[in-house]
């Protein structure tokens, strides 16, 4: 698809667990061993790649900073759709293919993400293909979304505003033709919808397409072991399907004839090496999916355009005598980086831009809003398909935004209270987990800082921790005190 419509794509992986699916394709279309000659393509290469597999001083069984092409470990489920959205804004030609897991499905942030179609525009920035991958279970349990009725699944996916196609089944051969042909009819979809979009000069929501796919958990194992217990189609394939094969001469013979099943002979050269034929049809170099400079956003991230902070500085003639606000004082400055740098930089937040003092920015740059507008909008509503500001009552949502931004080569600032701030105090240590292991990998460039501006501190806290009711006026008063008082600004850096 790449070759034949000459895409510009990524892949992110949401389950935890599914590196192999991506990290074996990266190997084949040649970028791995261009990176890590240690692994080349032939049979002593693919050895050294088997063996650094979830092994110590390789990488992990999850997209870690060490696997080219990733931007997206997984690990603390819920942040694909979000990593991808914000990857692919002013990028308008990337479409990031994104594998949703249906156990990470149930996650409350990738719940709220699937609306982040409402903030994609399709003139100026990409695209996510989502695929909902419904293979039925989690570690132990049954999955909700591959239980439900297929009516209410579909009118749920329609509900969130996108266009579901499903391929379900478990024949091989049927379920290539059905995915290919599904995946063209989607990309297809896309460039329809961003060419309508770009030629008319005139932004508007699409119902953009989603893939569901349904297919065995453990596909390809046995189907039971030796025991009678069920592998494939069960909970139990989910790490280690047969458990026994270093003391049971029948598991370890399943074993051998299932990776048998793969026929690799058929595959591969004496040599070890892909067979040209298969090889021909990845994408030519510079095109891949795992070596796309998004993956490694440094390669494509440009200082930001800045004034002297100084300027900006409030005249003090003696101590205790001046007062300004610092809030106010601050966005003066930041509306000048928004005004400067319309295509790599965007500011965040859950819906408390105007009420933490930094509403002077709508003036370079209004809220993204692709989602139907009403008359009283043009009262001080701010709204724009063109907008910088993005705001939607979901930390979790506006967090993975932001890091997929940064991630991609950008740069960007969250603001919120400080009191719900807390709620992604994980996806922030997740986020600087990354970045640390990032400095150990020789190829990746640094990216920009996360930068979270918190508001409402200290004593507040106990306000909203322990009231129920929140007087809007209140708010709006406590914030402008806080801003006064202490506004401290929070940065990570790489």
């Amino acid at each position: 698809m790449i070759k034949k419509y000459d895409l510009d794509a990524f892949v992110i992986s949401g389950p935890g667990h599914g590196a192999p699916g991506l990290i074996s394709n990266f190997y084949l279309e040649g970028v791995w061993s261009e990176t890590y000659p240690n692994t080349s393509e032939d049979k002593e290469g693919m050895q050294q790649f088997f063996k650094k597999f979830s092994f110590p001083g390789g990488h992990g069984s999850h997209m870690t900073p060490e696997v080219v092409g990733s931007i997206h470990e997984g690990g603390e489920l819920g942040y694909s759709l979000s990593h991808a959205f914000g990857a692919v804004f002013d990028h308008p030609k990337t479409i990031a293919l994104t594998i949703v897991g249906d156990g990470e499905s149930e996650t409350g942030p990738l719940a709220t993400s699937w609306h982040s179609n409402k903030f994609l525009n399709p003139i100026k920035d990409g695209c996510v293909l989502p695929v909902l991958h419904l293979n039925g279970y989690k570690i132990n349990n049954p999955t909700i979304l591959a239980r439900i009725e297929e009516e209410e699944l579909l009118s749920l996916m329609r509900g969130y505003g996108w266009t579901p196609y499903v391929v379900a089944g478990n024949d091989l051969e049927s379920m290539h033709q059905a995915m290919a042909a599904t995946m063209d009819t989607c990309v297809k979809e896309i460039l329809k919808h961003q060419k309508t979009a770009r030629e008319s000069g005139k932004a508007f929501r699409p119902r953009w397409p989603m893939i569901i796919l349904r297919s065995p958990k453990g596909w390809t194992a046995p189907r039971k072991n030796d025991a009678g217990q069920f592998l494939e189609g069960f909970w139990r394939s989910h790490q280690v399907p047969l458990t026994k094969v270093l003391n049971d001469p029948e598991q370890l013979n399943m074993l051998e004839q299932w990776m048998r099943s793969y026929r690799p002979e058929k595959l591969f050269g004496k040599e070890g090496k892909l067979i040209p034929e298969l090889r021909e049809l990845a994408p030519t170099k510079g095109h891949r999916m795992s070596e796309n400079p998004i993956t490694n956003g440094g390669l494509l991230r440009r200082p930001l355009r800045l004034k002297n902070f100084r300027d900006f500085a409030l005249k003090v003639d003696k101590p205790g005598v001046t007062s300004g606000p610092s809030m106010s004082t601050f966005a003066d400055f930041l509306y000048t980086i928004v005004r400067d740098n319309q295509e790599s930089f965007r500011v965040m937040g859950p819906d408390e831009t105007e009420s933490n003092k930094l509403g002077k920015i709508y003036e370079a740059g209004k809220k993204v809003w692709v989602n139907g507008y009403l008359p009283e909008d043009e009262d001080g509503g701010n709204l724009s398909p063109e907008g910088r500001v993005m705001e939607m009552l979901s930390e979790h949502t506006v967090e993975g935004w932001l890091e997929g931004y940064i991630l991609s080569g950008r740069h960007g600032l969250l603001n919120s209270y400080e009191p719900f701030v807390h709620i992604i105090d994980s996806m922030v240590n997740q986020h600087a987990k990354w970045i640390e292991k990032s400095l150990e990998v020789s190829w990746r460039q640094a990216v920009s800082s996360l930068n979270i501006l918190l508001t409402s501190t200290v004593w507040r806290q106990g306000k909203y921790s322990f009231t129920a009711l929140v007087d809007s006026t209140l708010t709006t008063t406590q914030t402008t005190t806080a801003s006064l008082i202490r506004t401290p600004v929070s940065s990570l850096s790489s």
